[in-house]
């Protein structure tokens, strides 16, 4: 069925149109719509206005399944996504079990294919002895590979310098780029020693030192150790939710992001201006890396408008509020953010700007989703993005099984609705 959409914004210009079906734009235009487009068209909706984008891709999230669907599912959390714009995200590997084989990882595809709202892909997680798995994949069947830099423990415990390199040099010769978590575990371990002999046990550690012992120097450290990994392997590497501004004057610069060797992603969380004051934060905040200051949000929200960070991810994650009590070293790291996060970024940060980091900058690097202009024989992945009179987020709004958003009691004043999801 063909549909017209008139009286829209459309790549910035007012009172445009477009023809789609449920594959592809078909046609678009300015001013009046030509009677031929008219007699094409099975209905007819006006946009009142608003504006029409691409469907947004979130290269960040993790949808829980399988293993840990107490807390949400490939169906549930992918619902949550379509209510928040985002019609194709990529999956991160530590579910149990974790993606770190072949089998495991066309286990979860294959579900999230049968399950998912909305268009799905999956990324392999990288652990030691993982080269032999990874070369069981097809290039063409992932967007890229997971790194959790300098994890030691537990299921994506993090290979040593010689693996990752060999691994590196792999996915730089098949093309796929690999996502890093780089945080230096070791000094967070010892900011985490610290804080106990300060407070006296693990579990009198409050909240609100969460930032301070997942620190800015944790992260420095460990993106600068990835990058010269990077640049010894020839790999394309994405240092994924990048929290702090000294991360952003000595790592990342503007230009194309499709011909860049290092790209960023920072997400919602890190971005908000209220977020950054600590005094705004709450143990329903805690994430890793941890929020940092209203210096280093202010800093990466004009990394984001320059083109300095190439994407915006979420890296939703949501807990149940039961495994969040507790303080800086008990109570879980993780917040569902991917229903609310665009409407929360409407606030502060241009629609045009997001458009492009949550399209363009992801189709670049993973080669996924959409290019971020609506043309004819672009996906009919469409969104519309409309003021609204300010509206207060609830938890009661919430589509996960947590039940709980970290930004219940903000006031939005956008509304944004899928339209279309190419099949």
């Amino acid at each position: 069925m063909n549909t017209l959409i008139r009286n829209a914004r459309i790549n910035g210009t007012a009172d445009s149109w477009a023809l789609y079906d449920e594959h592809t734009v078909l046609a678009c235009g300015e001013g009046n719509v030509p009677d031929d487009i008219k007699s094409k068209a099975n209905r007819t909706v006006d946009a009142g206005g608003a504006d029409l984008v691409s469907g947004l891709t979130d290269m960040h999230v993790h949808f829980r399944e399988p293993g840990l669907t107490r807390k949400g599912t490939i169906a549930s959390e992918s619902r949550a996504a379509l209510s928040g714009g985002i019609t194709t995200v990529a999956d991160m590997p530590n579910t149990i079990p974790a993606t770190t084989t072949a089998e495991a990882l066309r286990a979860k595809i294959e579900l999230g294919h049968r399950t998912s709202a909305v268009h799905y892909n999956a990324f392999f997680g990288l652990v030691p002895g993982g080269l032999a798995e990874l070369h069981k994949i097809d290039p063409k069947e992932i967007p890229g590979v997971k790194i959790f830099l300098g994890t030691s423990t537990g299921s994506m415990s993090c290979p040593d310098d010689d693996e990752l390199l060999e691994a590196m040099r792999y996915c730089a010769s098949v093309g796929l780029p690999v996502m890093v978590h780089a945080e230096d575990n070791g000094l967070i371990a010892r900011n985490a020693e610290e804080a106990v002999r300060r407070y006296g046990s693990k579990e009198a550690v409050p909240a609100g030192e969460h930032w301070r012992i997942r620190s800015a120097e944790a992260c420095v450290r460990a993106t600068d150790r990835a990058i010269e990994l990077a640049m010894r392997s020839g790999v394309r590497m994405h240092i994924a939710h990048v929290s702090t501004a000294e991360e952003v004057r000595r790592f990342f610069r503007p230009g194309d992001t499709a011909s860049k060797q290092i790209t960023a992603e920072t997400t919602a969380m890190y971005l908000d201006p209220v977020l950054a004051d600590p005094a705004n934060r709450s143990v329903l905040h805690k994430i890793n890396p941890a929020i940092k200051t209203p210096d280093d949000a202010a800093a990466l929200r004009e990394a984001v408008i320059s083109g300095a960070i190439d994407t915006i991810g979420t890296d939703h994650a949501p807990h149940l509020l039961a495994d969040k009590q507790g303080g800086g070293l008990t109570a879980a790291s993780g917040a569902p953010s991917v229903q609310f996060a665009v409407r929360m970024m409407l606030e502060y940060l241009p629609l045009d700007v997001i458009v492009r980091r949550m399209t363009a900058g992801p189709h670049a690097i993973f080669g996924i989703g959409s290019h971020g202009t609506i043309e004819p024989g672009a996906p009919s992945d469409l969104v519309l993005v409309s003021r609204t009179e300010p509206h207060v987020i609830t938890d009661t709004e919430v589509i996960s099984p947590c039940g709980w958003t970290p930004f219940a009691g903000r006031a939005v004043t956008h509304d944004v609705n899928v339209i279309s999801l190419a099949h």
